[in-house]
């Protein structure tokens, strides 16, 4: 995995994130989701090194990256505070400018980036989510007992930290095989990664405070900047699995683009094959969608 990509630690400032790099080209930012790192881009990484300047980064408090400490309002671990590290991360890189694609917890991110470093966004995708104050604002019984992380490690410490110690193999087998994705999409050692990343007790309390803050400021950031008029202003792909929640629960609000559209004007997309996995299950058809997006508009 990540045969020809260089490794480093780069330090944001307010973060050690860890990355692997490779390619040529316009400079290209992926980012990860729960409960895995970046090792979730390793069959399509390379592919598109063939074409872009690849960046793949362990989130802060995820994989190898480092866990800062947090504060009563997990302030820390805001997508607001995340986006700043990768905002860093890429001047520190040498790119003023770039485009950025998120699955789950790190298209969350990658949307904040779009907003908040709107000068260095050139294109955003988002896989598999909505806006977080949406799924909260929209949340029923279906996401508490669909995407139970929402919620359980959302709770106050420590009693989510712990269940995640204790059973960090359990919780990334159920979240690997329970959101419509195939097991078998996932190697051994894959698998392996992310519970160990899971056990470790450092991560374990950032990925919870991860959590608390997009039950909390994530939202207020997300409401304030709605009420404000604050539109991402690049061009977005949404993508989402058709087999999972994306594709059947917001049929009432037109689907996944039309609550897209309320914050950017420029969004394009569609359902992907497999489940909410689908760029660890699908790799070829998720960089066939990426790079038929992302090249840099003349």
């Amino acid at each position: 995995m990540f045969d020809d990509f260089e490794s480093a630690e780069v330090d944001t400032g307010g973060a050690r994130i860890f990355i692997r790099i490779a390619g040529g080209g316009p400079a290209l930012l992926l980012l990860h989701g729960f409960p895995e790192t970046h090792l979730m881009w390793r069959d399509v990484a390379p592919k598109l090194a063939d074409r872009f300047r690849v960046v793949c980064a362990d989130l802060r408090g995820y994989g190898k990256s480092s866990c800062p400490p947090s504060d009563r309002d997990h302030a820390p671990y805001a997508k607001r505070a995340m986006a700043a590290d990768l905002a860093a991360l890429m001047t520190k890189l040498g790119f003023s400018r770039f485009m950025v694609a998120g699955h789950d917890r790190g298209g969350r991110v990658a949307y904040r980036l779009a907003l908040d470093h709107s000068d260095r966004v050139d294109k955003l995708a988002v896989l598999d989510i909505i806006p977080t104050a949406d799924a909260w604002d929209l949340a029923d019984a279906r996401l508490a007992l669909g995407y139970w992380p929402w919620s359980l490690l959302a709770q106050a410490a420590p009693l989510p930290e712990a269940i995640m110690g204790m059973a960090a193999d359990a919780i990334v087998d159920n979240a690997l095989a329970g959101w419509g994705s195939s097991p078998a999409a996932f190697p051994a050692e894959v698998r392996q990664a992310y519970a160990d990343a899971l056990r470790d007790p450092a991560h374990a309390h950032a990925i919870c405070e991860e959590y608390r803050a997009a039950a909390t400021l994530d939202r207020e950031h997300d409401h304030a900047d709605r009420a404000a008029g604050r539109r991402i202003g690049c061009p977005v792909l949404a993508l989402w699995s058709g087999l999972g929640a994306l594709a059947e629960w917001y049929v009432q609000e037109g689907g996944p683009l039309a609550l897209w559209r309320k914050w950017a004007d420029n969004v394009s997309g569609g359902a992907m094959p497999g489940g909410h996995f689908f760029p660890e299950e699908f790799p070829d058809e998720t960089v066939a969608a990426l790079c038929d997006f992302l090249p840099p508009e003349k």
